[in-house]
């Protein structure tokens, strides 16, 4: 049976975008498409209870139906089901996320920033699912996904915006690659591959030769992990940027103008707190595109 694109849902401006995004994907992706509302009341629908679990029950209800009318009214191919999830937000999320070929969250942005204010519900199930997490800001819609039109104006009609993924080679990751090229190819969008090095401290007298040598290494270190992955997907329009600086500036930069971003979370023992990576967690606050945390070993 196959995995579903599942996205929490609450009611919120950015959960309704999100929804939008998702029922997008379950329809790239063939699959169908849950809609989940977690909330801490202990029974679930038609189940007997306290009369003061009536209300929230209530809304949660409400919630689902609404997201199935809107989705089921703009995206009738795609199969849909929702269930409410008698948990706290990040446990309901995780559960349901581990199951899921994706999950699909909102996230607000910081006012007069446009940047990813990911919140703790967020930022704790992205530290915890184990499959691929795609946050969605509120503003994002069809025509969001693709390029403008000649005159500059929204367009449905025109070719998807590229996707951008940050890649290590020193820490190969067939999961965060795979994701990215199956998610150019399912849009038939140009990827963009990025590796982000660091200057180590040499005397300035070397500098300029050690900065020249390291940059042709970089460049070498990209060419052969995204080999392998040109001949999986040779219809995939691949660019390769290799470029000094800090991982998280340059794919905020990078993605300005994308459709899609896409980072790597290595998966971490359980322990206190929220752990997504210093990179994962910059660009979950400052891309103006919805982001994809792929988990990794």
């Amino acid at each position: 049976m196959p995995r579903p694109v599942v996205v929490g849902l609450d009611g919120s401006r950015e959960s309704l975008a999100a929804a939008e995004w998702a029922a997008r994907e379950a329809l790239r992706r063939g699959l169908p498409l849950r809609l989940v509302h977690a909330w801490e009341g202990g029974a679930t629908a038609g189940e007997p209870g306290l009369p003061e679990l009536a209300a929230p029950r209530y809304w949660s209800e409400r919630i689902l139906r609404g997201g199935l009318d809107r989705l089921g009214e703009s995206y009738p191919q795609v199969r849909l089901s929702a269930d409410q999830v008698p948990h706290s937000a990040p446990d309901a999320l995780v559960a349901v996320g581990d199951e899921a070929e994706l999950l699909v969250l909102g996230s607000r942005a910081f006012s007069g920033f446009g940047g990813f204010m990911a919140g703790s519900v967020a930022l704790a199930t992205v530290a915890r699912v184990t499959r691929p997490v795609v946050l969605v800001r509120a503003h994002q819609r069809l025509e969001s996904e693709h390029l403008p039109d000649a005159g500059g104006g929204p367009s449905v009609r025109t070719p998807y915006r590229e996707v951008v993924v940050g890649v290590d080679p020193a820490h190969r990751c067939d999961e965060l690659l795979a994701f990215a090229f199956e998610s150019a190819a399912m849009r038939s969008a140009p990827l963009r591959a990025l590796f982000a090095w660091r200057m180590p401290y040499v005397q300035s007298a070397a500098e300029a030769k050690v900065r020249e040598a390291m940059g042709r290494h970089a460049e070498r270190a990209l060419r052969a992990v995204l080999g392998p992955w040109r001949e999986k997907f040779p219809l995939v329009e691949i660019s390769e940027i290799t470029t000094e600086g800090r991982a998280a500036e340059r794919l905020t930069h990078a993605a300005q103008d994308a459709g899609l971003l896409v980072v790597g979370r290595k998966i971490r023992p359980a322990r206190v707190g929220t752990h997504t990576g210093p990179v994962a967690h910059a660009v979950m606050h400052h891309a103006r595109c919805p982001v994809a945390v792929v988990a990794h070993e």
